[in-house]
């Protein structure tokens, strides 16, 4: 995980407008369950009204208003509505100043509704009470005679009222606060005992919920609207029209943001996997031979490819999820704490389940993941190998076996996958799950609550809304811990090939080159691999000097080709030292070393491009006739100008449409034309004819007069002209001289010359 983010922090500019992208995204959408639950509650249940306050009240409400209210609530009451004809209209228009009204006056206000529609009933067993008057004589009047006796005009009126079933009945209600007026007016009842009333009704209140208190008191806000001619459907309208505007809007945001956060954590996915791939790709190439064979091209081009896409996926979904999941957890928790619905003991069960439940499959699958890319390696390193050694497999017809190979491999990854992905069909089902239950539990809980008068509906849609949001935010990391174990273990991958130093590198203080004569001396040289017993070349000491061709001879596997790859430093010597020009290549910059040095290798290898292109490879500003020169000394111009488009004739990678000996023929010329003070050919004219090879030495004798030639052969009658020949053996130097002087005092050179040339008759032989 660490070095993932590790290579994110370059973008940290971009992640710190994303994280701001998110809060903002985050935002919106922990606004719309709000919205939602508003439209529910106050849109639709309240008529749009959100306040206890009316917009208007009549005349006579006004003063009946303040039947049970307090001092200070009258001033307050009273300083909130100006008269307005026949009307008292609201002038408070501030929110919170509204907000703190609705505390003040809710309980006188709600004592009010109440009593302005009391029962038939239920008015005369209080008027009995109040006054002492038999109950069951009562009883046997009308309300209108009640008013008469007690010399107050009462009628009573009907009233849609909910039964304990929650069925809607009509029943006969009266207003009892013309009855308490009267009695305060002609001094029956003080406003201290009207007052006291109010205690009875805050018990009630108490156990009602604060939810459904509220609407009642909102219901009185409308009654009184509607008998002062306000328009509640329009009311009502307007408010949906507005909150649904809202809603819109916020979702239209929410919209836009989401695809700047796409769009952003894209770009910098993307630089991740550009910047990853240039750091493999400059460190691979400052990779000694040595780093190369601890590392398999296969594995390094899984790493280049396969595990780079990983990262790149993985840090544009994680951008994307990773920071938003916490940011709307957080939101989701802090909005269901505003709700006040003593439910958050079900989302903290079901977050404990959530993370239980991903760490016993992360358990079982994390091992796996680690095995997949090694897989992946494998079988880009079976499939290399088939496809390049493709026609020497049809011709032993080995295609079943290898068929089989690949099949091996193929399934061992197939088995892999398969194992992860069906642990991890478990994760959705498993989440759904979990989300559906919390459903169910929030409503089980909610609908008790409802019925209690603790919470609205819409209040429980918003709270289901926000524990879905946390559940989705868990939900998120969860995804990401499905895609985060495999990139983990590309990103070690990646970090291993960048974390590995070259063990060739230059000196702290590199010297320049002082001379450039071009004089090869190896001092005692001995080298042994990295990690092997023993050494491969033992007390090499020669001298190679310009105008002079140093061959190299010997049976195979006896360093040849090692000896001539510390010229250029593609390893390094391990006892003894190598000088050029008197200087140890160890101190020269690398750079100046093999801007000296022509190297042909033993296999040609030739770029796609041109032919011109790769001839120019080691001197980009070679001229055509340089190039045509070369090509010439190589004896590679007929066969270019045969060619329709001859110099500019195209090369397929890896030069695969052109023979092998064309290939070493063009690999020579790119030698030739750098122009170098050294040539180094190791076994370069294997692949030559023998009348090819001739004609190239010949022509290649007047170029190279003035410079220094290293030649490792396995013919004889290359190097039969040299100025010196190496004989190797087992990795020591166990002849040096002319091709005459080893013919009388090398062993291993004679058995070489012998097995090469044939015995004539009456000549001389070894």
């Amino acid at each position: 995980m660490s070095k993932i983010f590790k290579n994110m922090l370059p973008y940290w500019k971009g992640l710190i407008i994303v994280v701001a992208l998110l809060v903002v995204q985050a935002w919106c959408d922990l606004s719309l369950p709000a919205y939602t639950s508003d439209i529910i509650d106050v849109g639709i249940q309240n008529k749009g009204v959100e306040h206890v306050l009316p917009e208007a009240v009549t005349e006579d409400e006004f003063t009946l208003a303040q039947l049970f209210m307090a001092d200070e609530e009258k001033e307050s009451w009273e300083n909130s509505y100006e008269k307005d004809g026949d009307v008292y209209r609201l002038t408070v228009t501030d929110k919170k100043q509204l907000d703190e009204l609705d505390d003040t006056l809710l309980l006188p206000l709600l004592m009010n509704y109440q009593m302005s529609s009391v029962d038939e009933q239920t008015f005369k067993e209080s008027v009995a009470k109040q006054t002492g008057m038999d109950q069951a004589m009562l009883d046997n009047m009308s309300i209108e005679q009640i008013g008469e006796s007690m010399g107050v005009p009462l009628t009573s009126f009907e009233k849609e009222v909910e039964d304990d079933d929650g069925n809607t009945v009509v029943t006969n209600c009266v207003d009892m606060r013309t009855i308490f007026a009267a009695m305060e007016a002609s001094g029956a009842m003080t406003e201290e005992q009207i007052l006291s009333m109010r205690d009875t009704v805050s018990d009630t209140i108490d156990t009602m919920g604060s939810s459904l208190v509220k609407s009642m008191g909102i219901a009185y806000a409308v009654s009184c609207d509607t008998a002062a001619g306000v328009d509640i459907d329009k009311v009502q309208t307007s408010y949906l029209w507005s909150a649904g505007g809202r809603m819109v809007a916020m979702a239209l945001l929410m919209g836009v943001v989401t695809v700047l956060v796409g769009f952003f954590g894209a770009r910098i996915g993307a630089g991740i996997g550009r910047d990853l791939r240039g750091k493999i790709f400059g460190q691979v190439v400052r990779f000694s031979n040595a780093e190369m064979d601890h590392f398999s091209t296969a594995s390094l081009i899984t790493r280049s490819t396969n595990d780079i896409q990983q990262i790149q996926m993985v840090s544009a979904v994680m951008i994307r999820m990773v920071a938003y999941a916490p940011i709307l957890g957080i939101g989701g928790v802090l909005k269901i704490i505003q709700t006040g619905a003593g439910m958050g003991w079900i989302i903290i069960l079901a977050i404990l389940v959530i993370l239980g439940y991903v760490m016993v499959l992360m358990s079982v699958t994390m091992p796996r993941f680690k095995l997949m890319q090694k897989l992946v390696d494998k079988i880009n390193l079976v499939s290399r190998e088939i496809l390049t050694g493709l026609s020497v497999i049809r011709a032993f017809g080995r295609e079943t076996e290898e068929e089989k190979r690949f099949d091996a491999a193929n399934k061992d990854l197939t088995k892999t996958m398969l194992f992860t992905n069906r642990v991890m069909t478990f994760m959705m089902p498993g989440m759904m799950l979990i989300m559906n239950l919390l459903t169910v539990g929030i409503v089980w809980v909610g609908a008790h609550k409802i019925d209690a008068g603790s919470m609205q509906v819409g209040s429980m849609t918003a709270f289901i809304t926000y524990a879905m949001m946390i559940v989705m935010a868990f939900l998120m990391l969860t995804a990401m811990s499905i895609m985060l174990p495999r990139a983990a273990v590309a990103a070690e991958r990646i970090d291993e090939v960048i974390r590995t130093e070259s063990s060739i590198e230059d000196a702290k203080n590199p010297e320049e080159l002082r001379e450039h004569k071009g004089v090869i001396r190896f001092s005692h040289v001995s080298f042994r691999y990295p990690g092997a017993e023993a050494d491969v070349l033992e007390d090499i000491d020669f001298t190679a000097e310009p105008g002079k061709t140093t061959a190299i001879i010997g049976s195979t596997g006896c360093g040849k080709s090692t000896l001539v790859n510390l010229i250029p430093r593609l390893y390094d010597v391990t006892g003894g030292s190598v000088t050029l020009d008197g200087q140890d290549i160890r101190n020269i910059r690398m750079e100046d070393l093999r801007e000296e040095i022509g190297f042909v290798p033993q296999k040609g290898v030739l770029f796609s491009g041109t032919i011109a292109s790769n001839l120019r490879f080691g001197k980009r500003d070679a001229t055509d006739e340089q190039i045509k020169e070369a090509a010439a000394i190589a004896q590679a111009a007929d066969f270019i100008e045969e060619k329709q488009e001859k110099y500019d004739s195209d090369i397929a990678q890896g030069g695969s449409n052109v023979s092998g000996g064309q290939k070493q023929r063009l690999a020579i010329a790119r030698a030739i034309a750098k122009q170098p003070k050294i040539y180094v050919f190791d076994d370069s004219f294997s692949a030559l004819d023998l009348k090819t090879d001739a004609a190239l030495r010949k022509a290649l004798a007047s170029k190279v007069k003035d410079s220094t030639v290293i030649i490792v052969a396995q013919r004889i009658s290359t190097i039969l002209h040299a100025e010196q020949i190496l004989v190797l053996d087992d990795g020591k130097i166990v002849g040096l001289g002319t091709s005459e002087e080893l013919l009388e005092s090398c062993e291993v050179y004679q058995e070489i010359y012998n097995s090469q040339f044939k015995k004539q008759e009456g000549g001389k032989t070894a």
